[in-house]
């Protein structure tokens, strides 16, 4: 199985030491996504974000946002899931991955509300 590691745009990924994603055969694993670029937004332009950037890394791997079967969704603010939500059923309303939603005490940026992480597979050709 042949494993390809995509890289991002988060000034994190070289001192965590990590890949925005990684690709195993037709799998994809995108890592956990946070809103760079919105880090000053509310949660919509937040959760709109990190669906956006996941959304290129999955391009960049070979698959898309429809090819997306899992989500995992860490919330720091019980009362943002739902605008949270309504922001994934809109990328995933007709696909409907399995999805997950946590609520933590802190990410990695204190500006930070909503990290997200995906699992997408590549069709077959």
């Amino acid at each position: 199985m042949t494993r390809t590691n995509i890289p991002g745009t988060s000034p994190y990924e070289p001192i965590i030491g990590f890949s925005r994603a990684v690709r195993l055969g037709n799998h994809v694993h995108v890592s956990g996504t946070g809103p760079v670029g919105a880090d000053d937004g509310d949660i919509t332009q937040q959760t709109e974000q990190c669906l956006n950037l996941i959304a290129t890394a999955l391009k960049n791997a070979g698959s898309s946002i429809e090819h997306v079967y899992r989500t995992r969704m860490f919330l720091t603010h019980t009362s943002d899931w739902e605008a949270a939500g309504r922001v994934h059923g809109k990328f995933f309303s007709i696909i409907r991955p399995a999805a997950t939603m946590v609520i933590i005490k802190e990410l990695l940026n204190p500006h930070w509300r909503i990290e997200i992480e995906a699992d997408a597979f590549i069709p077959e050709q």
